[in-house]
């Protein structure tokens, strides 16, 4: 698997990153104070991850993300860093569990 530091075009989000990202599709169900839906990921890591949506979700929102691992599910809150209206959303993790941290670092590990 190929782990690398992705920058969405222009952020210079790759100075902000803290954990490298790993380019893994996995369903996302979200739900936020405006939006709710089914997305999937470009990229995630173990800080938070970039999701595919053309809903408008703005920066500074907050969701609450499922993620469906093999291992079982990953339920946490996140919140918008960067959002590309009708395209998708980079988000980070706010109080990922110790067992849901184990959980994702094993699925990409797998990959």
């Amino acid at each position: 698997m190929s782990r690398d530091v992705d920058a969405e075009e222009g952020t210079g989000s790759e100075e902000r990153r803290s954990h490298d990202r790993s380019r893994i599709i996995v369903d996302v169900f979200f739900d936020g104070a405006d939006a709710t839906g089914i997305a999937s990921t470009k990229d995630i890591s173990v800080g938070g991850l970039y999701m595919n949506t053309q809903k408008e979700l703005p920066e500074g929102g907050l969701l609450t993300l499922r993620l469906p691992f093999p291992e079982g599910d990953v339920v946490v809150n996140a919140e918008v860093v960067y959002s590309n209206p009708g395209r998708g959303v980079g988000v980070s993790f706010h109080g990922l569990s110790d067992n849901d941290r184990a959980i994702i670092q094993r699925s990409l590990a797998d990959e």
